[in-house]
């Protein structure tokens, strides 16, 4: 549910787990330990080594984007070792991904998790990596909706069946069913000039990365009344917020329901410290 307001926001944290980073268990344990309510890993499968797309970032890639475990993986693990935190892809690259495979690794996940499973999906920046995926670049995002689509279908039906341009398959059986109704959220981590359609269109929620204006909330609320949705049924999160209480408390106030803080991928003592400051920076937001 949208609009928690102050008292309801809700906090997370999102990191590359790499080979030589924090174990997803003991992150995943630290970050519970400390009343955070969720914990995000991202993903890449690969980089290819040309580096003929740029990062949108700016300047050199850092190693974690080809050093990250497998995002489902690395979260099963930090399901089997916790009770509370919500465990999410921050951001799953679905245009990678098989659509039926997918839909059976995540609906375990919310199995084993027992419900606490959110996905959070992108169509990816590195045009060398989807193509290395047989992926078709310039129509990711139309391929993506139909994945997105063709999994729900999968996790709610008996006798599930796709038919688009980019996804087709006849009746199948597919178990396990997911926990949630409907399966886990779906949320865009996305910020083109046409994202605001694509979340108003088929996600849950929309996680941009440092915020968004006025104008396109007012935006995502028109969108939503076209399509006959409530604005209030899609989660709003602040991915990459800025570990300032009182920066947190106007982002809130703008709208966002969740506020998710990076975390370096970096051993334990380099990671705790980190963790132990955002969570001071959430006790003064709760204060």
């Amino acid at each position: 549910m949208a609009f928690r307001g102050l008292e309801n926001a809700q906090f997370g944290i999102s990191m590359f787990p790499t080979d030589y980073s924090i174990q997803p268990a003991q992150m995943a344990q630290a970050v519970e330990e400390r009343g955070f309510d969720s914990l995000f890993f991202p993903e890449h499968t690969h980089i290819p080594t040309n580096r003929a797309t740029p990062f949108p970032g700016g300047g050199d890639l850092a190693q974690e984007y080809w050093h990250a475990h497998d995002p489902f993986v690395a979260l099963s693990v930090a399901a089997a070792v916790t009770e509370k935190i919500q465990v999410g892809t921050g951001v799953c690259l679905i245009i990678e991904r098989d659509p039926i495979t997918t839909a059976k690794v995540i609906a375990s996940l919310d199995v084993v998790s027992n419900g606490r499973a959110i996905i959070g999906i992108g169509a990816g920046w590195n045009r060398e990596e989807m193509e290395n995926h047989g992926a078709d670049y310039k129509n990711r995002w139309p391929i993506v909706r139909e994945k997105v689509q063709a999994m729900r279908s999968i996790w709610t039906h008996d006798e599930a069946e796709y038919h688009g341009d980019y996804v087709d398959f006849d009746p199948i059986w597919c178990w396990p069913k997911p926990v949630q109704e409907k399966g886990p959220p779906i949320w865009i981590g996305a910020q083109s000039p046409y994202t605001i359609e694509r979340v108003a269109d088929y996600a849950d929620g929309w996680m941009p990365i440092g915020g968004m204006s006025p104008e396109q909330l007012d935006e995502l609320r028109q969108r939503c009344d076209e399509k006959g949705r409530n604005i209030e049924d899609i989660t709003l999160a602040l991915f990459g917020a800025m570990p300032d209480a009182e920066v947190i408390k106007r982002r809130i106030a703008e709208g966002f329901d969740v506020a998710i803080f990076n975390a370096p991928s970096a051993p334990a003592d380099q990671v705790f410290p980190v963790l132990d400051h955002y969570a001071e920076v959430v006790r003064q937001i709760r204060a």
